[in-house]
């Protein structure tokens, strides 16, 4: 079996895809039971996920809602911003997707953008930057004050691995859309991300709204690690739903169902 190395530096086996798929399964009741929580208690929470290209946001996001409600959780992806929301306050256009009660909202990618991509690519001031730097930690104390449960994951991964996913990325046509020229130059920005990611870490990294950060070398580990993390800094309890009884269907004999030709069928290829 292959090997995988841990934040320490030390080498593990290679997670078998059973052991996966097991651990995964029970992290994913566990979630269920979360979500009850949520929707009985009105709790609100907002889960943060930022990291480099290719490491493996979007899997663990997507092992979290395969399971859940999509009027619970949803996911937040917000592209390029409008020439009208350039002029907006920066937090602005993220306002609307924040959670109401009963809710949890997943950003893939978020606010932070200002302090990565923008600030790397040169698509924001260095005074826009600096007021971003400034402002955060006080939006994500009032955001906490208002009631919002904030957690925040930054997945690391390293140059080797990270190349390894864009030629994966780029030789198979169903990741193929994964991969944008914005890719290629962060290849390139290696070290301007590395040290905007420090300085991003030393104003907004804070006692009240910290940074988790998840080794993603391994994708099946961070996906482990990332939701059995979530669910433990969430305080759900879990209360057993009453027995379903299904009710047997009511016939109605004066009912003529129309002929079968007269509908159009999808035709049965497989």
């Amino acid at each position: 079996m292959g090997k995988h190395k841990n934040h320490n530096g030390e080498e593990r086996r290679k997670l078998s895809r059973k052991i996966y798929e097991k651990e995964l399964l029970k992290l994913q009741v566990e979630l269920v039971k979360m979500q009850e929580w949520v929707k009985r208690k009105n709790k609100k929470i907002v889960v943060i996920f930022e990291g480099r290209d290719a490491a493996g946001k979007g899997g663990v996001i997507r092992r979290i809602t395969e399971r859940l409600s999509p009027r619970v959780c949803r996911v937040t992806a917000l592209g390029v911003p409008t020439e009208k929301e350039k002029t907006q306050w920066y937090f602005q256009r993220y306002v609307p997707h924040l959670p109401a009660g009963g809710e949890i909202v997943l950003f893939d990618r978020s606010w932070y953008n200002r302090a990565g991509v923008e600030k790397v690519m040169g698509f924001c001031t260095d005074e826009e930057y600096e007021e971003f730097l400034r402002s955060c930690p006080e939006f994500e104390n009032m955001l906490i004050r208002s009631g919002i449960m904030l957690i925040k994951y930054w997945f690391s991964v390293s140059d080797k691995v990270q190349e390894k996913r864009f030629h994966e990325r780029i030789n198979s046509p169903l990741k193929r859309w994964k991969f944008s020229p914005m890719d290629l130059t962060s290849r390139e920005k290696w070290a301007e991300y590395s040290k905007a990611k420090d300085e991003m870490f030393h104003y907004t990294d804070t006692r009240i709204s910290p940074w988790y950060v998840v080794n993603a070398d391994s994708k099946k580990r961070a996906r482990l690690n990332c939701i059995h993390h979530l669910l433990s800094k969430i305080p759900y309890d879990y209360k057993p739903e009453p027995p379903i009884k299904l009710p047997k269907i009511k016939k109605d004999k004066s009912y003529v169902r129309p002929p079968m030709y007269e509908q159009t069928f999808v035709p049965e290829i497989y």
